[in-house]
């Protein structure tokens, strides 16, 4: 809901500060007072043409800020473009246009872009007059109203639609993969061959890697060990002379006490030396290795090593590898069972989108006849008992289909009897227009997505019984939604709940639109003008008082 509105140097306003509260709102005054510049200037903060035109002259630049209650849609629209909103906070709209040209625009004091402000001001306001092909004009959003309308429930063939789609994508895919495999088939059949004869193995490559290193570090050692052998073994070894040098010892030992003690240290050393050979022993047969097993290890290991670096993988990962390709032409010699499964699905979930889309098209058709009805029922009131409305409800093209279903749904008329239906805009104009969707708003009630609507000029070129109506009609919708009517009918002008009236002034150098909130006794007189020109008669106000009574 719009809660005020403030316009600095627009075009003959200087300065105005206006405050709006729920339900229905007038706006009057004479001809070219300035009720256009008061909707330019709200338009101006919703996202339309920046004129640098609209500056007032003699003034840098134009502003314009509006303040609303936001909608839950408005809201979602602003957190998804990062705009925060704080429960209970007001959402404030601020617009600046220069005289030498440019614009911004500010949402709660962040920059904005102009094609934001016009997706929120699609979400706020509807503005509809003479030249406006927003709103209830714009058959995009017929469909939607119609189901608002009907309370038709559209999820069941949202879910089918989105069934059939993945289902479609699964086929896709499948073909993509099986085309794609097709074209590597014998590519597929070498690698898997291949890998099968190679049979690689996780960590096998380590394994291979340590058991070469090891032979190739026992072949650099072998003659160390047997220099070492020959020195220590033999009959000209280290042992044999130890134990000779011994024997000789033991004879003459018992001669002199140092002697048993050399033969003490010998003995000793024949025991280290013993265990020395029995090590070296180990070492030899540790150490051992056949040539041709480290041939044949160095052989399987370049040959992993060359296999991983032709499919750019590491050599542990061949296995999983193998077993991927394995699998990939699996799926290629049976992929035609799995195409014919997912065909079938297709099939399937097609007949039940069919049957959704048909289910959702006769709610809609159920629907539309009862809002011709009512529609029909508003339109002898406002001076179109000669008209014919209804919601035409046609197949869509099948690019069109989706998840609201199969329907192309447009509002029509038809102006006189045995004229052919068409679309509103295109055969009705001026206040018929404004009445035509006059008599569809009322119809379908609270179902607009806006909670501010804005009428300009609606009782155009009628008055009496049919400008009572309208203003009946007006108030009656005002009830569901906040409601601006720029009006010249005094009948209309009765039944607001708030009056602004919008005059111009001129000091001899400057002239200046101002717009005043009426209390009680300036509306009587207000609509007394409006009743009977420039010399307000006393009948003008009596009559004045009487409508203001029965409104």
């Amino acid at each position: 809901m719009l809660t005020a509105l403030s316009i600095r140097d627009v075009v003959l306003i200087e300065a105005l500060d206006l405050e709006f509260g729920p339900g229905l709102g007038v706006l009057t005054g004479e001809t070219g007072a300035g009720k256009s510049i008061l909707l330019d200037s709200l338009g101006l903060a919703l996202g339309a043409r920046a004129d640098s035109a609209l500056v007032r002259h003699g003034a840098a630049q134009a502003a314009v800020t509006a303040t609303f209650d936001p909608s839950p849609a408005a809201e979602q629209l602003l957190d998804a473009n990062g705009f925060a909103v704080e429960p209970g906070e007001p959402l404030i709209i601020r617009r600046i246009v220069k005289a030498d040209g440019g614009s911004r625009a500010f949402v709660n004091d962040q920059p904005a872009s102009a094609g934001l402000l016009r997706e929120l001001g699609a979400l706020l306001v509807e503005i509809h007059g003479q030249h406006d092909e927003r709103g209830l004009l714009a058959p995009a959003g017929h469909r939607a109203l119609l189901d608002a309308y009907g309370r038709i429930d559209s999820a069941p063939a949202a879910a089918a639609w989105a069934a059939w789609r993945a289902a479609e994508d699964a086929l896709a895919a499948a073909h993509a993969e099986i085309d794609n495999a097709a074209r590597d088939r014998e590519w597929l059949e070498h690698a898997v061959a291949e890998l099968d004869a190679l049979a690689p193995e996780p960590g096998e490559e380590q394994a291979l890697a340590d058991k070469r290193r090891t032979m190739q570090r026992a072949a650099k050692i072998a003659d160390d060990l047997s220099a070492i052998g020959a020195h220590l073994e033999g009959s000209e070894g280290a042992l044999s002379h130890l134990r000779q040098a011994a024997r000789v010892l033991e004879r003459v030992a018992p001669d002199h006490a140092t002697l048993a003690e050399a033969l003490a240290a010998i003995d000793r050393a024949l025991i280290e030396a013993g265990t020395a050979e029995e090590r070296l022993h180990d070492a030899r047969l540790a150490l051992a290795y056949d040539p041709r097993t480290l041939e044949d290890d160095e052989a399987r290991l370049f040959e992993l090593r060359g296999l991983a670096r032709k499919h750019r993988v590491q050599p542990d990962d061949l296995a999983a590898l193998a077993d991927e390709l394995r699998a990939r032409l699996s799926r290629l010699n049976a992929g035609e069972e799995g195409i014919v499964a997912l065909e079938a699905r297709v099939a399937e979930a097609a007949r039940a989108y069919d049957a959704a889309a048909e289910a959702l098209g006769a709610a809609r058709a159920a629907a539309a006849a009862r809002l011709d009805k009512a529609v029909a029922g508003e339109l002898a009131p406002l001076k179109l008992d000669a008209a014919r409305f209804r919601t035409a409800i046609a197949p869509a093209a099948r690019e069109a289909w989706g998840p609201a279903g199969k329907d192309r749904v447009e509002f029509e008329i038809a102006t006189n009897p045995g004229a052919p239906f068409a679309p509103l805009i295109r055969i009705a104009s001026g206040g018929e227009l404004s009445r035509f969707i006059l008599a569809l708003k009322v119809a379908l009630a609270a179902e607009g997505s806006a909670r501010t609507m804005v009428f300009d000029e609606i009782d155009r070129g009628v008055g009496g019984a049919v400008a009572s109506a309208i203003g009946e009609r007006l108030a009656r919708l005002a009830g569901q939604a906040q409601l601006l009517v720029v009006t010249h009918s005094p009948q209309v002008a009765a039944r607001g709940a708030a009056h602004l009236l919008i005059a111009k002034s001129h000091d001899g150098i400057v002239t200046r639109t101002g717009v005043t909130t009426l209390g009680e006794t300036e509306r009587r007189e207000e609509i007394a003008r409006m009743l009977s020109g420039a010399t307000i008669t006393d009948e003008a106000r009596a009559q004045a008082e009487r409508l203001l009574e029965v409104a």
